[in-house]
């Protein structure tokens, strides 16, 4: 899968941040202006972030980036690791140097690692809950605009499974694909000589919505993962004992933390959750100035 965590996306997105936060290149007198007019330029201060919540941490070394980013002179200690469960009253690490570069970082360091914690907490939850099972759990790109990155990201760190990143790593014909196509064995004969065409290798998915889809798909082959798309779990069980083995196997659909352990349990290799990134609830986190 695509590898999007490279030095120069992190650096891009931490710079869109900070320039949304600080309006550099969209005004013409920009900057942190609160910090600027009330704190001395040479004054220096510690401040820690605090834990005000039980979950998952996530986002510590994006907030090391951030800070570098802002001041590169800023010395941070961490008391807790990426991906460490955390309780509520704990502190997560500690930033000291410029006061002004402390609190023009502190948003953005904050709405990061809120968000990435809170995906990471449901993540986990959804990884525990099929631990006695092979099954997977996967995101999807039902991802906050412009905060995919880091939001696939809390995904890893919770103890899930990357999915396609977008739409240009993966070929994955949903069902307005096959209907728009034609059909099952029109969309995949056009999507491979698609590919043959253009001289490209990316994994192709189907997904298919009842038993008649799936044995369409199994006479066609030539695919790579096979989508069981909102079917029950007597349907799902006889569709994964159909393909038997022959393709990777997909759940999807309206799975929720109640019903997940019984979709694992009919042996599909992996299940997709747009809840991870749509539905999470936030880590309470605050930056304090330590007195």
């Amino acid at each position: 899968m695509h590898n999007y965590l490279t030095p120069a996306a992190l650096q891009q997105f931490i710079a869109n941040a900070l320039a949304e936060d600080n309006g550099k290149g969209a005004v013409a007198f920009f900057g942190d202006h609160s910090a600027l007019a009330a704190i001395p330029e040479t004054a220096q201060n510690t401040a820690q972030l605090l834990i005000k919540d039980n979950g998952i941490l996530a986002g510590v070394e994006l907030a090391k980036l951030i800070f570098e980013q802002v001041d590169k002179d800023l010395k941070l200690t961490f008391f807790k690791k990426e991906g460490e469960a955390v309780q509520k009253g704990q502190i997560a690490f500690e930033v000291s140097g410029r006061a002004q570069s402390i609190l023009t970082a502190e948003r953005v360091v904050l709405n990061c690692m809120q968000r990435m914690s809170g995906i990471a907490t449901l993540t986990q939850k959804y990884v525990q809950a099929v631990s006695h099972t092979q099954a997977k759990i996967l995101d999807t790109r039902k991802t906050t605009p412009n905060s995919r990155l880091t939001e696939k990201w809390a995904v890893r760190i919770g103890g899930g499974t990357n999915h396609r990143f977008g739409l240009f790593d993966m070929i994955m014909l949903k069902d307005n694909h096959v209907d728009f196509a034609g059909g099952i064995r029109a969309a995949i004969e056009a999507a491979q000589q698609y590919l043959e065409k253009n001289g490209q290798k990316l994994p192709i998915e189907i997904e298919t919505r009842n038993l008649e889809e799936v044995k369409q798909v199994l006479e066609v082959g030539g695919i790579d993962v096979i989508m069981l798309d909102n079917m029950d779990i007597d349907t799902m069980k006889t569709a994964v004992a159909l393909i038997n083995g022959r393709f990777e196997t997909e759940a999807s659909g309206g799975i929720t933390l109640e019903t997940i352990a019984a979709v694992a349990e009919t042996g599909v290799d992996s299940i997709s959750v747009g809840a991870l990134t749509h539905s999470y609830q936030s880590l309470d986190l605050s930056l304090k100035a330590k007195k």
